[in-house]
């Protein structure tokens, strides 16, 4: 997934470091180049400007900083970023008032799963500034909670099929011609009698004993039908890795100053549109099972290379896992960050416990 972008030499000394980390979370606060004579002012250094600039140069000779043609100042490097990530910053968790009203805000939805990842994605955007990003929890194999039979009309009903998580799996199909309200409810009694808590192998084991029903009667012919409805949409659940991506907080993306030109969020906005790409995340997120850091060229799509992804697993695995995370250009606030995901990840982490405890 990463592409290298590590240094090689050895390791820097403090003062290297403490010049590094500032530069650093200065161009974080300013989006502007640093300069030696900035440093020396803004943070008192006890090092003149003559001092400074040669560690500036040191640092670019050691791929941690560039040096823009217009600008007598530096900026970082993805190398730079990893190192400050990997070494220097210190990780900065949500204040007990924060997370007192992000966990009031999930106790309102405590019971509606459809809506903890549209919920994380805005929480996420809201305390970090940048563009929020969550997927709802997937089971390698999911299994029916219960069935619903609406009628919609005189020959159209809406099959709906609850998933053990919570997620909701809608279709519609014909009826034949005379079938009831009745006939609906008998159905649907029967379905969850026979496919409730089952998956989709399991599913289909089952509705073979269907086709020893009598040819003639129209309750076994419609359950037969939508357990052949619903075992197809369960698969088709199954092999989406990523059937869901809830984002929230572009615009703030979109205001940063590395985003003035339209091209770029452009390509980042087709990005977060490659289903592909983001399987491809899950796989490395959920099965590493712990939170990861992508930075500008670590990621593998050319149109992610000027933004930064900080994401971190949540769920039962073996039941139901997804992701959660941050999404912002490379200037992102690394600490703040990180700290919030880790934090709303332990919370999606409590809520699949209770589902499935």
């Amino acid at each position: 997934m990463a592409r290298g972008i590590r240094r090689s030499a050895g390791p820097l000394d403090h003062r290297a470091q403490a010049i590094l980390r500032v530069v650093i979370e200065d161009y974080i606060t300013s989006a502007a180049p640093v300069g030696s004579q900035t440093l020396v002012e803004r943070y008192r250094l006890q090092v003149s400007s003559a001092t400074v600039r040669t560690i500036l140069a040191e640092l670019e000779m050691e791929g941690l900083l560039s040096h823009p043609h217009t600008s007598a100042g530096r900026v970082p490097t993805d190398a730079g970023y990893r190192f400050y990530v990997e070494s220097l910053m210190g990780e900065v968790p949500l204040s007990p008032v924060e997370q007192l009203t992000i966990r009031h805000q999930f106790g309102q939805v405590e019971f509606a799963t459809d809506q903890w990842f549209r919920l994380a994605a805005t929480t996420l955007a809201s305390a970090t500034r940048s563009a929020g990003i969550a997927t709802p929890a997937k089971p390698r194999a999911a299994q029916i909670r219960r069935f619903e039979l609406v009628p919609i009309g005189d020959r159209m009903a809406s099959l709906i099929i609850v998933l053990n998580e919570g997620t909701l799996k809608q279709t519609l199909f014909t009826l034949d011609a005379g079938t009831t309200q009745e006939d609906l409810e008998e159905a649907v009694r029967r379905l969850n009698a026979s496919c409730a808590g089952r998956s989709a192998a399991d599913v289909a084991e089952h509705l073979r004993w269907f086709d020893q029903a009598p040819a003639d009667d129209a309750i076994f012919a419609l359950v037969r039908r939508a357990g052949d409805r619903a075992l197809r949409l369960l698969r088709e659940f199954d092999a989406a890795t990523v059937e869901q991506l809830f984002s929230d907080g572009l615009l703030n993306v979109m205001a940063a100053p590395e985003f003035a030109s339209s091209e770029k969020l452009r390509r980042v906005f087709e990005a977060l549109e490659n289903r592909t790409y983001f399987a491809e995340l899950f796989e490395a997120v959920t099965v590493d099972g712990g939170l990861r850091v992508y930075i500008g060229r670590e990621n593998r799509p050319d149109e992610m290379a000027d933004v930064s992804l900080v994401l971190a697993p949540y769920g039962r695995p073996g039941a139901a896992v997804g992701f959660v995370g941050v999404l912002g250009p490379t200037r992102l606030r690394y600490p703040q960050a990180i700290g919030t995901v880790r934090f709303v990840s332990s919370l999606m982490n409590d809520l699949v416990d209770h589902l499935y405890s």
